[in-house]
């Protein structure tokens, strides 16, 4: 039988990857990585879709207007702004110039997931020193709830436990992620910011007294930090819990027809439907345009007990926001909840791996049991999680309203 613990299957010691990686700058991991096919094409791939006109991810090719009104969700701005402008001047003249773009700078699109730098975009944060480290908390913090703020934290730390693992700090640090600022920090006009690397992907565009953020990337390999110290803790267990939870209570052809793969590399799927780098998500990196299907069960044959269940799954996924706009957005998406749709790939028992997605059109989120990237576990395991949200029909980085805003002026 197979092992899940996740340490059953590090890498050895002399594996051809961490050869690559060990005692080397990033720069030069990154030119050795990108030198192979795999990543180069891939770094190409990606190219042409971020050099794409940003319209936003859809059902069927066509953006649905109107979607996202302007609103006063009760964001506390003014620390937002003091925090980003005191992390500004941490930083050297030099800095502030690489760090800065204009509001609709497509650079707000150039996040990605691997360790590996497919960009040099921005600052680095582990290029910084301990005071501008110090304010991207204080930034972060202005801009999340508490459970918000421990998780990214968290995921940034689980990335540098990681790098541990191998003696890779060099590479996978709780700084080795890119960061920008889009627009001038104003209590009025929009602005934002964004975190990118291994693992985490946090777009947060800020209009007044209104917050979006999204889209999010955020993942671990492993699900654990493990030091045997108060740092430790298990990443994403209630989304994985509640999204097995909402499945199993579907019965019989509900359930069936939820399950649009009964595997997690099913011989029926079509070439697109799998890729190395993203397994199952369809709203990853780059993935800002793409025509994505409804697919499995729609929420309207859901009985009140299972909309609830899915509401709280959503709560979850969205337990960054801070109280007002995750209220907001949270009443967004129940006033789209009978055009919600509930997909599922894999198994449902409860030692099962899946996949599931939940789509309407002001919401898109994905959870994904992946194989081993740095582990080597060639089936997926429960120790490697991704997750996504998104915004469709245009309103991931606040593009949206952005629209509107500029149409009122």
């Amino acid at each position: 039988m197979a092992s899940h613990n996740f340490r059953d299957y590090l890498m050895p010691a002399d594996a051809p990857r961490i050869a690559l990686a060990k005692g080397v700058d990033v720069g030069t991991y990154a030119a050795r990585m990108l030198a192979t096919e795999k990543a180069h094409h891939l770094k190409a791939h990606w190219q042409a879709m971020l050099d794409e006109t940003f319209r936003g991810i859809t059902a069927d090719g066509v953006v649905e207007q109107g979607l996202y009104p302007l609103r006063d969700e009760g964001f506390e701005v003014e620390e937002a702004v003091e925090a980003a402008n005191a992390l500004l001047e941490t930083l050297t003249e030099s800095q502030r110039d690489r760090v800065s773009h204009a509001i609709d700078a497509k650079q707000w699109r150039a996040w990605y997931n691997p360790e590996i730098p497919f960009n040099d975009y921005g600052i680095r944060l582990e290029d910084t020193g301990a005071s501008t480290q110090q304010a991207f908390w204080r930034l972060l913090q202005s801009c999340t709830s508490a459970e918000g703020f421990t998780k990214v934290q968290r995921l940034m730390d689980a990335n540098h436990f990681l790098g541990e693992l191998y003696d890779l700090t060099n590479i996978m640090n709780r700084w080795s992620f890119h960061f920008m600022i889009f627009g001038e920090p104003s209590t009025g006009k929009p602005w934002g910011w964004n975190i990118y690397g291994h693992h985490v992907a946090f777009c947060c565009f800020i209009l007044g007294r209104q917050l979006v953020i999204a889209p999010t990337f955020m993942g671990v390999e492993p699900n654990v930090i493990a030091r045997g110290d108060e740092t430790d803790c298990t990443l994403f267990t209630e989304e994985e819990r509640l999204g097995l939870a909402l499945m199993q209570s579907l019965e019989g052809d509900l359930q069936r027809r939820a399950t649009i793969y009964a595997q997690m590399e099913d011989p029926s799927m079509p070439p697109e439907r799998f890729n190395f780098a993203d397994q199952r998500h369809l709203a990853g990196a780059f993935q800002d345009n793409r025509v994505i299907p409804l697919e499995g069960v729609c929420v309207t044959e859901f009985n009140d007990a299972q909309r609830e269940k899915l509401m709280t799954l959503v709560g979850v996924f969205l337990d960054f926001l801070p109280e007002g706009p995750r209220q907001a957005r949270l009443q967004l998406i129940e006033q789209h909840l009978d055009n919600t749709w509930w997909n599922w790939i894999g198994g449902c028992g409860d030692d099962d791996v899946f996949y599931y997605r939940v789509q309407s059109p002001v919401l898109l989120l994905e959870f994904d049991h992946h194989s081993g990237m740095w582990l080597t576990n060639e089936q997926p395991e429960k120790f490697h999680i991704h997750t996504i949200t998104r915004l469709p029909n245009g309103n991931d980085y606040g593009k949206a309203l952005l629209d509107v805003y500029r149409q009122q002026q």
